[in-house]
């Protein structure tokens, strides 16, 4: 079955609003076995709604609508969905009470505008919204059975606040799209490959990427110093097989590169793996200025292995806290291979963890010199057996990529070094 999305509201068209609904509702339909044929973005006009919609009913076996549901008079979406199917709006006991028991838990009176939300088309069903006021709405159109050989065609309209539209479509609509269409299996895994240019990996694994089956899809989806590729496997429920025989190939001619598997992003996967591990960690930040420390602590459990960072941004900072040597710095520099070892030997001393890593650099757009250019990066990583530092040289005098090429590089390197693969 295919799907189109159609996301309401004028602050969506004007970049006010972050559109994140389409991205977490085409991923929660993926992972369920629906395919997103498209997805529209239109604002609160009555005629460009009734256009997307119209359109969308014709080309696709579902849509699915967000936004306009509220009591304001610029949410016009109940009454146009109302005039679309020709019914008329009805006051819904279910929605009505679900209303009442919000607006009493937050010791609200109910005001008529407010009542005014169990308001929906009579020929829809109603999917209880337990999280907000504005229901959710099922319509159908054409024949379920399709005896009369009519397509079935349905519409929910969902609203358009994140955390309920993501609520009611993991507990409410996609467990009722799957009873109502036969849809597939769609399998994903995700392959983290770290210190190779994308072009250059797909001149490396185009033997690998010719020989996956068609039902196969394999995508490059690059990031700072990271190529993410994910492997996309469509089937019937009765003709599954195992999505990881097929990276065997992938292994043979790129193993050096892959630094994970079924992560999303390298955070993620020192995270999983500092877990599994037992290892605990500690950071010493220069030029990345405490990227690498916000990364990790914005994982649940980080306490399990994080024990905390230092943001050595002056050399003084880098003296004193980290011990790093006067004469080193004196002699070499911050931005240098002796200081960067200096830095992560002494963040792992000083806060007693099995591994830490260390990073100081020109992050940019200036502080460059003839011999350490904007974009020169030198990042360590150690554990009780020794050190590792490398020279990183992007070249590039963006601020935010320089330190987004950094935190990635030293990830890689860290898991590398668990894994001991460097």
């Amino acid at each position: 079955m295919n799907v189109t999305i159609i996301n309401i509201g004028d602050e969506l068209l004007i970049g006010q609003v972050v559109n994140t609904n389409a991205s977490t509702m085409s991923k929660l339909l993926t992972e369920a076995g629906m395919e997103v044929r498209k997805t529209m973005v239109v604002g609160d006009v009555h005629d460009d709604i009734w256009a997307a919609v119209d359109e969308a009913m014709h080309e696709s076996d579902a849509v699915l609508v967000t936004g306009g549901l509220g009591p304001t008079k610029d949410d016009i979406t109940k009454k146009l969905l109302c005039e679309y199917f020709n019914s008329e709006l009805v006051e819904n006991e279910m929605a009505l009470q679900n209303v009442k028991r919000i607006f009493e838990s937050r010791g609200y009176e109910l005001t008529p505008v407010n009542r005014a939300q169990a308001l929906v088309p009579r020929c829809c069903e109603v999917l209880n919204n337990d999280l907000g006021t504005a229901p959710c709405m099922w319509f159908e159109q054409g024949e379920r059975s399709k005896v009369k050989g009519e397509r079935l065609s349905v519409l929910v309209s969902l609203p358009g606040v994140p955390f309920e539209m993501e609520w009611l479509m993991r507990n409410r609509v996609i467990p009722k799209l799957q009873e109502t269409f036969n849809t597939d299996i769609i399998l994903t895994k995700n392959i983290l490959v770290q210190g190779i240019g994308e072009s250059f990996l797909s001149d490396l694994i185009e033997p690998w990427e010719l020989s996956l089956p068609e039902n196969v899809k394999l995508a490059y989806l690059p990031v700072a110093g990271l190529t993410k590729l994910r492997l996309t496997y469509r089937s019937n429920r009765n003709n599954l097989s195992n999505l990881n025989n097929l990276t065997e190939g992938l292994y043979t001619l790129a193993g050096q590169y892959i630094v994970g598997e079924d992560c999303e992003t390298l955070d993620e996967l020192v995270h999983k793996t500092l877990i599994e591990k037992g290892l605990t960690l500690a950071t010493a930040e220069s030029c990345t200025g405490g990227n690498i420390a916000r990364l990790l602590t914005a994982q649940a459990g980080a306490s399990a292995y994080f024990k905390g960072g230092v943001v050595a941004y002056s050399n003084e900072v880098k003296e004193n806290a980290l011990g790093v040597k006067h004469s080193t710095l004196e002699t070499h520099g911050a931005v240098s291979e002796e200081t960067v070892r200096e830095m992560v030997e002494g963040v792992r001393e000083r806060l007693g963890t099995d591994l830490a890593i260390a990073t100081t650099g020109i992050a940019g757009p200036d502080g460059g010199t003839k011999e350490k250019p904007v974009g020169t990066v030198w990042i360590a990583v150690a554990n009780a057996n020794g050190t590792e530092a490398k020279l990183l040289q992007f070249g590039a005098n963006r601020r935010q990529q320089n330190i987004d090429r950094s935190t990635n590089q030293a990830f890689a390197m860290l898991i590398r070094l668990i894994c001991q693969k460097l």
